[in-house]
């Protein structure tokens, strides 16, 4: 759970009773390679952090496969929309790697806002953040060349080639495998 609290500091320090009581509603998870984690049609209820291994958030669009979304270790993955409606998602969260997670109960975790408000802002803090990339990520697509959406990425998670299958990393920039090949030609 180290690594979790780890990334849980960059947001809001908790206390070590903060510390028990989320780790007493968590547990760890070992997922094979391309095994969807939550699959389209699920209501999300549980919310994911990387240790070790890559997901995505992918969902179809006229047959064709899209992905979202891509995270790497020390990140949280959950389908937001659904957590917060509780209803089914369009979408499926996949393992892309051989990965270990903690999965952390939303329902009893939103149940320790009221005793913990430490807890309630740390999450708060961590969803905001989230909103702020979906946001940048809308604007990447609307104002960003293909290449510069290319270059952001690689900045952003260098090792996304050699850990994510092409196919996946062109759906994510909005292109295809062909364009994908012409952009990493070019530099």
């Amino acid at each position: 759970m180290e690594s979790l609290f780890n990334f849980f500091n960059k947001y809001n320090t908790l206390s070590k009773e903060g510390e028990k009581a989320i780790a007493e509603i968590s547990k760890i998870v070992e997922i094979k390679k391309n095994t969807d984690l939550q699959p389209i049609g699920h209501t999300c209820k549980t919310i994911y952090f990387i240790k070790k291994g890559v997901a995505r958030i992918y969902y179809f669009k006229d047959d064709i496969d899209i992905t979202e979304s891509f995270a790497f270790e020390n990140n949280i993955i959950a389908r937001v929309e659904s957590l917060f409606t509780g209803k089914t998602s369009r979408k499926a969260i996949q393992v892309l790697e051989d990965s270990e997670l903690i999965a952390i109960n939303s329902t009893q975790l939103f149940k320790l806002y009221d005793k913990f408000p430490e807890i309630e802002r740390l999450f708060r803090l961590i969803f905001e953040a989230a909103y702020v990339g979906t946001i940048d990520r809308i604007e990447g697509i609307q104002f960003h060349t293909a290449e510069e959406r290319y270059k952001a990425l690689i900045k952003e998670a260098p090792d996304v080639l050699k850990r994510v299958p092409l196919k996946f990393v062109a759906s994510y920039l909005g292109i295809t495998q062909v364009s994908l090949s012409r952009i990493r030609g070019i530099r």
